[in-house]
């Protein structure tokens, strides 16, 4: 119900107010509506408007290329990626064809485990299990998934050779290709908003376990040096995890072009964190904010000079890479 008030909201601010009111709104980039990250920017912005008194609103893109694009350009101000596809569109490296100098990391927000997931009744339990099975491909409009995808399946000793290949162009459509039996398993962060529907129409899902240990890191981080391994415990909001399991991981963060103010970005972050237990309550996965954590140092990235000034002010410390 937040969520659904706060996407109204956004949509009656733009609409009420005249051309020089608009000109000063803030956009969040963001995939698709049903994404997580599209719900967790929803209720941010909506924080945001309601206790910072900020003009923010979500404008959602294809995918990733876009919604960086339109930060990097000057289109949106603020996005929330993972950290390891922000590294690669600065460089302009794997999907990127060209750079994007101007994108700025603002806070690392929290650890975002992503796995596999099947149907309850498939009686697969385990990655490895999906050896010579389908297992979703292509991701034209969200490519970002297919270093995940190849990370996952190397946690379960499998590779794309092992598995039958099944086209499909982003998140959503991938998981209604689950669901409708077009393909056995489908791609998405724990806590997405989609696996709750799509458990809900097929009668229960599951996400598949990998092996957790040196050798299978060793495979992660050779796809994405980023990559790590979380423990996430079952509860209501976690749909498909039946019990404690180990998920294939990166720091999620929020980012914001170099054209943003200063004062600005201390605005939002004020808002993040001040107003931390608000935002967890209306989306528990963004329960993990925690200011501590918050300021570390990534690989081929920069913070926006805003981020830095607000984390000297609190007192915070980069933390190293790692």
């Amino acid at each position: 119900m937040r969520i659904f008030r706060s996407i109204c909201l956004a949509t009656a601010f733009v609409a009420g107010f005249g051309a020089s009111v608009q000109a000063q709104v803030m956009s969040f980039s963001t995939p698709p509506q049903g994404s997580v990250w599209n719900t967790m920017a929803t209720v941010i912005a909506g924080e945001a408007r309601d206790s910072g008194a900020m003009a923010l609103v979500v404008q959602p893109y294809g995918g990733n290329a876009q919604m960086m694009q339109a930060v990097n350009d000057q289109l949106a101000e603020f996005s929330l990626n993972d950290v390891n596809d922000v590294i690669t569109a600065v460089e302009g490296s794997g999907e990127y064809r060209m750079a994007m100098p101007n994108l700025r990391v603002v806070a690392r927000i929290n650890p975002f485990p992503v796995g596999l997931y099947v149907k309850e009744s498939s009686g697969m339990t385990a990655v490895a299990d999906l050896k010579g099975r389908s297992v979703p491909s292509g991701w034209d409009a969200f490519p970002i998934a297919r270093s995940h995808i190849s990370a996952i399946l190397a946690a379960g000793g499998l590779s794309w050779d092992d598995v039958k290949q099944v086209p499909v162009p982003e998140l959503i459509r991938g998981s209604d290709d689950m669901a409708s039996g077009r393909v056995d398993s489908a791609f998405f962060a724990v806590g997405g908003p989609k696996v709750a529907e799509v458990d809900a129409s097929v009668g229960g899902v599951r996400y598949l376990s990998v092996e957790a240990n040196d050798e299978t890191l060793a495979r992660i981080q050779e796809v994405r040096p980023a990559f790590y391994f979380t423990e996430v415990t079952p509860a209501p909001v976690r749909v498909g995890v039946a019990e404690p399991m180990q998920f294939v991981t990166w720091d999620n963060v929020l980012l914001a072009g170099a054209h943003v103010p200063d004062e600005k970005i201390e605005q939002l972050l004020t808002v993040v964190f001040d107003q931390k237990d608000a935002i967890g309550e209306a989306y528990p996965p963004l329960r993990a904010l925690n200011l501590d954590t918050a300021y570390k140092a990534y690989p081929g990235v920069e913070y926006h000079p805003g981020a830095k000034a607000f984390f000297e002010a609190r007192g915070i410390e980069m933390s190293p890479a790692g």
